[in-house]
């Protein structure tokens, strides 16, 4: 027996060093065919590969040209342009694709880039709500799909994942991201990777990823987006760093930097984040590329003089490509001429983009991703529909169920209301790509799907916004005319139980869509209290971006559905949900405040020196509310209940070589089967710098039917406990750690181990 697991440890040993050794081979192969293109170019024709332009279909189109639509097909005719962004279309793809490979001297592939945040044509939940269903692998799915719908279009680069990590709910883009933790963010931003690239970018199937924004963009001050930020070193390399990290081990293709300042340095100009972290620390081998226009925009920062400034401080600093900058074309060339920049510098970026061409296949066929066959396969249309459902149930959060309200009883008259129930445009989010608009299942079409044995009454009350509102256009939200109210209150008093949606336009968060004020716009608090006087029973379905201040709703409200922007099927999943067909599981991946003046608001603080009441008002407090949030970070119920206990520890101290197991049991004690979410918050009780109160390293997500019981086991190592030192190192340091397993971020079985 001992020879056969020796013979098949030999077997795998072979295996993981073949495949080392292919990927060595091949990572040699690509760059001797980089290297042979290299020496054909003149320093003109990379220069031009530094270069990123936005198109759309009038540069194919049959109709005349404007000067400066002309003076793009010419630049990219001569090779002066290496990649373009929002063309979109296999035939407009492979016109402009053929005016590069077949009118150029070189004929050097472009690459296509576009904002495939959480799906192309099929929309997925915003990847803050699918990070709800604390299920990596879902978001690889996703992810895997929305790839091949835009690949089938053309597209072989998507700027995504958003790993920023944010804190405030003011900041309109914490939609686009996976919420306030690290340790959730890094597993969800890695599997997004893996889920856009594949196991090759060479299958016309995947697109190269690009994480971004790197870095420290979601702590913009005051939530406003694009507003300078302060991070201290701590926050930056122990909260901010480690899902782009996660991202570089996952092998993402590209990155992008940011708008904001760190340490008044534009991180668009900031070597130490570029050069020196990303790209010799971390060993990563893609390219960097700007956002839009942020070399430009380093002149209105105060650090540049002009573009040409700029441009000198953006490539010496690491960003390889200028996205729609307008800095590198016009001065490069003078630069380096001038001695200014040195042209290693500028070549080392030409490699680094050929290299993310040749990997994507693009040398080898430039049309990979213009076959007009694949583009709009029904078969695909039948599994993105399939999958988004499945994507949609998952994401919802149960956060209060009082009296049991849900799931609601067959034979029971509900009253729907609100203006959100029956809209088709909101589920389909921000960033909503090439969705049909008006394509998404409302939730009113979700509850007359199937036999769900209900009476369903529709009211849409009063207007809370105006449905014209598009990405560049301003939300204009209805303040005093209260039409429709009264319908409203009439359905709620004529049934069992009223369902009624609440939240934001799709158009309220996003990019450029920061808020004050994170309550409910328009009349839908006088909506809710209305319908409230007549009928208690109450079920508020949340649609909405970022966490909402519920302060207003939620004691009163007897059940409470966090659904967010769920995507093409967010009716029908929500209908299983409040029909108990589909039983929640979701949990929150970021905290909801009890006000806005609490934010930004997170688990994982420090505590001050002060950090506990009495009866003094001397410690740290607000003196008109609490300090907590009103539902925290891992926060979410469920249909059934579930009950955790036996908590144990392989040993009471390890040291850096060995592993510590940490196990429970879970029970499901309710009447129905489910899921539970098993987390595993750690404290380092002393260390050389202040440590987090409470960090997440580690959760495990179990289906249980009712009555059945589970163990759950965490394995955690020295380099789990690692921090980014005052002294600039990644380690761990001996001392006792505090530890709990529980449902959220509060509570939990405790126990402690030491480092030794």
């Amino acid at each position: 027996m001992k020879a056969q697991f020796f013979l098949y440890g030999l077997i795998l040993m072979l295996l993981l060093s073949c495949a080392e050794h292919q990927h060595e081979v091949e990572s040699v192969n690509i760059e001797a065919r980089v290297d042979s293109v290299f020496q054909l170019m003149t320093l003109q024709e990379k220069i031009g590969q530094l270069i990123q332009f936005s198109g759309n279909e009038e540069l194919t189109g049959p109709d005349s040209k404007t000067p400066n639509e002309l003076e793009l097909i010419n630049k990219i005719k001569a090779g002066n342009v290496g990649a373009m962004l929002n063309v979109v279309g296999v035939a407009n793809v492979r016109e402009i694709q053929r005016m590069a490979v077949e009118e150029s001297r070189l004929g050097i592939p472009l690459l296509f880039g576009y904002d495939v945040i959480h799906g192309f044509k099929t929309m997925f939940p915003i990847p803050l709500g699918e990070t709800a269903s604390w299920e990596p692998e879902l978001a690889k799915a996703t992810a895997a799909m929305a790839a091949y719908e835009a690949a089938a279009s053309g597209i072989n680069w998507t700027f995504a994942p958003m790993v920023d990590i944010s804190r405030d709910a003011r900041w309109g883009r914490v939609m686009e991201g996976a919420g306030e933790d690290p340790f959730l963010s890094g597993a969800f931003s890695a599997a997004r990777v893996r889920g856009f690239q594949g196991e090759d970018l060479a299958d016309p199937l995947t697109v190269a990823a690009c994480a971004k924004h790197f870095a420290g963009y979601g702590y913009a001050e005051g939530g406003r987006d694009y507003n300078t930020t302060e991070i201290n070193t701590s926050t930056l390399h122990n909260v901010v760093l480690p899902p782009f990290k996660a991202c570089v081990d996952a092998g993402v293709a590209t990155v992008m930097n940011a708008f904001n300042l760190v340490d008044g340095i534009p991180a668009t100009a900031h070597a130490g984040l570029q050069r020196e972290v990303l790209k010799k620390q971390w060993g990563f081998e893609g390219f960097v590329v700007s956002d839009w226009n942020s070399i430009g925009e380093m002149v209105a920062h105060g650090v540049a003089e002009n573009k040409k400034h700029a441009a000198l401080l953006a490539m010496t600093a690491g960003s390889d490509m200028d996205m729609e900058g307008d800095c590198y074309a016009p001065h490069m060339l003078e630069l380096v001429q001038e001695g200014k920049i040195n042209v290693a510098e500028v070549e080392d970026a030409v490699r680094r983009i050929l290299r993310v061409k040749f990997r994507l296949g693009l040398f080898d066929d430039p049309y990979l991703y213009c076959v007009e066959e694949r583009e709009g396969n029904p078969a695909m249309q039948q599994q993105a529909e399939a999958l988004a459902l499945k994507a949609a149930q998952k994401s919802i959060v149960l956060l209060k169920n009082e009296k049991q309200l849900l799931p609601l009883k067959p034979g029971q008259k509900v009253g729907l209301i609100g203006q959100l129930a029956d809209d088709k445009d909101t589920p389909l989010g921000s960033w909503s790509a090439h969705a049909v608009e008006q394509s998404a299942v409302s939730l009113y079409e979700g509850l007359q799907q199937g036999d769900h044995q209900l009476s369903v009454r529709y009211a849409r009350g009063p207007q809370v916004f105006d449905q014209n509102t598009s990405f560049f256009k301003p939300v204009i939200f209805n303040q005093d005319n209260p039409v429709g109210m009264e319908a409203a209150i009439e359905v709620a008093r004529q049934s069992d139980v009223v369902v009624l949606a609440m939240g934001e336009s799709r158009f309220q968060s996003g990019e450029a869509r920061s808020q004050m004020d994170i309550g409910f716009k328009g009349l839908q608090l006088e909506l809710f209290e209305a319908v409230r006087r007549v009928n208690p029973n109450v079920v508020v379905v949340l649609m909405n971006g970022r966490p909402l201040d519920l302060s207003a709703i939620a004691d009163k409200a007897a059940a409470i559905l966090e659904c967010w922007h769920l995507g093409s099927k967010s009716g029908t999943a929500i209908a299983s949900v409040l029909t108990g067909e589909f039983n929640p599981g979701g949990k929150l991946p970021i905290s909801f405040p009890r006000s806005v003046g609490q934010v930004p608001i997170y688990y994982a603080r420090t505590n001050t020196g002060r950090p506990t009441g009495n009866e003094s008002v001397l410690f740290s407090q607000y003196i008109d509310g609490r300090n907590d949030a009103l539902y925290p970070f891992g926060h979410g119920l469920s249909y059934t209940s579930f009950q955790l206990d036996a908590l144990e520890l392989s040993q009471s101290e390890i040291n850096a070589q060995e592993q510590i197991k940490i196990s429970v049991n879970v029970t499901n004690t309710g009447a129905v089967a489910g899921t539970e979410v098993v987390q595993l918050y750690i404290q380092d009780v002393v260390a050389s710098s202040a440590r987090p109160v409470k960090e997440l390293k580690g959760f495990k997500k179990v289906w249980l039917e009712a009555g059945a019981a589970q163990q759950v086991t965490f394995e955690i190592d020295a380099q789990a406990l690692a921090f980014y030192t005052p002294e600039g190192l990644w380690k761990s340091e001996p001392g006792v750690f505090r530890l709990w397993v529980g449902n959220s971020a509060v509570g939990g079985l405790e126990g402690q181990f030491k480092l030794i």
